[in-house]
C-alpha cells in the first residue's frame, strides 16, 4: 500500500516508524503536510498478533519493554512534504504509474531491529524475505513520481520490513542481544508460512482525511 498523509498549516503530527518515529514538525503553510510512506501491508490475522505479543512477552522477561503497533505495514517511500495545491496532481500521477502492477505476495519473517534517525526510537521489525523484487519495482514507480514534485526518492539500498513494536530510546545492543531467540520464536511459530505472508493487492494513498485507493491487476 501506499500511504500519504496530509496535515493542515496548523497541524502537528507524530509520526510512528523508522524514519518517521518520534519527530514532530509544523507544515509549511500552503502545504498538505507529511507524505508518509509507500505502504504494502496488511496483516489483519490475528494470528499474526499474537505472534507479535509473544515476541513481546519474552523481551518482557528481559526487563525490555515494546509497545504494538497498530497498523503494520512495508515503507516503500521516504517522508516529504507536498504542498495543497499539488494534491490532484500528485494523485493522478502516482494512479497512472501504478496502474500496471499485478497483486503479488511478500513474506516478512526475519527478525530485525531498527532505530529512527533521531535515535529517540527503536523498532521490533520482520524484514522481507521474499517478493523484494516485486517492492523494488514499485519503489522505481513512486520515485519517479517524487522526482516529479523535486521530492525526496526512497533509500539506495532499503531494508524492507514492517515494524510489529517500538520503545522510547536507543535500545538496539540490547535487543539484539536476543536476536537469536526472538527468531527462533518465530520460526517455530504455528502456520508460520500463512501468518507472514502478505498479499499485496492495493496501493492506498492517504492524504489528511482522504484516502485513495489504486488497485492492482
Amino acid at each position: 500500500m501506499f500511504l500519504v498523509n496530509y496535515s493542515s498549516s496548523e497541524e502537528e503530527e507524530e509520526k510512528e516508524g523508522p524514519g518517521g518515529a518520534g519527530s514532530r514538525g509544523q507544515a509549511e503553510e500552503g502545504a498538505a503536510g507529511g507524505v508518509d510512506e509507500v505502504q504494502i501491508l496488511d496483516y489483519p490475522e490475528e494470528e499474526f498478533i499474537e505472534l507479535i505479543d509473544v515476541l513481546l512477552t519474552h523481551l518482557q522477561t528481559f526487563g525490555l519493554p515494546m509497545v504494538r503497533l497498530r497498523e503494520f505495514h512495508i515503507s516503500l517511500s521516504q517522508t516529504v512534504v507536498l504542498r495543497y495545491h499539488w494534491i490532484n496532481i500528485f494523485v493522478e500521477s502516482l494512479k497512472e504509474k501504478l496502474s500496471s502492477f499485478d497483486r503479488f505476495y511478500c513474506v516478512s519473517d526475519k527478525v530485525k531491529i531498527y532505530i529512527n534517525q533521531e535515535k529517540t526510537r527503536t523498532f521490533l521489525g520482520l524484514e522481507v524475505s521474499a517478493g523484494n523484487n516485486y517492492l523494488e519495482e514499485v519503489i522505481t514507480e513512486v520515485d519517479k513520481c517524487m522526482k516529479e514534485f523535486d521530492l525526496k526518492a526512497y533509500h539506495k539500498k532499503p531494508s524492507f520490513h514492517i515494524s510489529v513494536a517500538w520503545c522510547l530510546g536507543d535500545v538496539t545492543t540490547e535487543l539484539e542481544k536476543h536476536n537469536q531467540e526472538l527468531q527462533a520464536i518465530v520460526d517455530r511459530f504455528e502456520n508460520k508460512s500463512r501468518v507472514l505472508r502478505m498479499f499485496a493487492d492495493q496501493v492506498r494513498c492517504k492524504i489528511g482525511n482522504k484516502i485513495f485507493f489504486f488497485p492492482m491487476r
